[in-house]
């Protein structure tokens, strides 16, 4: 502070300049103001960031899910060509429903989309139950163990299949549920995370899974 005597003709006495810094009205609120700008910024980014590494886990999960699936059913689709030779000696009559087993089996494998090739198995599955169904009727191939354990095989896999395709859709109903929820569909509009699709198989397909018989030898 810095005094000054000098002749005043309004105001008697001294006249004082102060250097030190004015406090201004409000000053505390500007702070507090640009404070709560910061920590709304740094909320939100880290709400993004980790919204945005929940849905890469839920995407990963359902790929995982649809890798379990995809096993099972090149696993299937390799046993088909097996079966088919070793029931045509057996199954002449029944040549039609052979070779509609066989022309499903080659569009399964040329399916891309994950609803085309779930219709496309739905249909498969049906005409393994009804091959198996007629099977029945053919004591001498009943007897034969490469069938018996070509049906076992098939049976198995049925079961992995309907396992994997349970967990599957339930990783795409999770990730589907996050991606059209607010607010986290924002982030997925932002990062471009869309729904998946369902593997479904019809309920009927299902019942008609082939079941093992074991036939009698004798």
């Amino acid at each position: 502070m810095i005094l000054f005597m000098f002749p005043d003709y309004y105001t008697p006495g001294w006249i004082i300049f102060s250097t030190a810094p004015v406090e201004r009205e409000g000053g505390e609120g500007v702070y507090m103001g640009i404070y709560a700008v910061y920590a709304v910024v740094i909320v939100t980014v880290a709400w993004v960031v980790l919204t945005y590494n929940r849905f890469v886990k839920l995407k990963n999960m359902a790929g995982e899910g649809w890798s379990g699936i995809d096993v099972q059913l090149k696993r299937r689709s390799s046993l088909i060509p097996s079966l088919v030779e070793t029931v045509k000696g057996y199954m002449g009559h029944e040549r039609g429903l052979l070779s509609e087993i066989a022309d499903l089996r080659s569009m399964s494998l040329q399916a891309q989309k994950i609803g085309e090739k779930g219709a496309i198995e739905t249909a498969l599955t049906r005409k393994l139950g009804a091959f198996f169904a007629v099977a029945e009727g053919y004591p001498d191939l009943k007897a034969s163990r490469n069938f018996l354990e070509l049906q076992k095989e098939l049976t198995d896999i049925e079961d992995q299949i309907q396992m994997a395709r349970r967990y599957y859709n339930g990783t795409v109903r999770n990730l589907n549920i996050a991606v059209e929820s607010f607010p986290g569909i924002i982030v997925a509009r932002l990062f471009r995370f869309v729904q998946a699709e369902f593997f479904a198989i019809d309920d009927d397909a299902e019942r008609n899974v082939p079941q093992v018989t074991m036939g009698s030898n004798g």
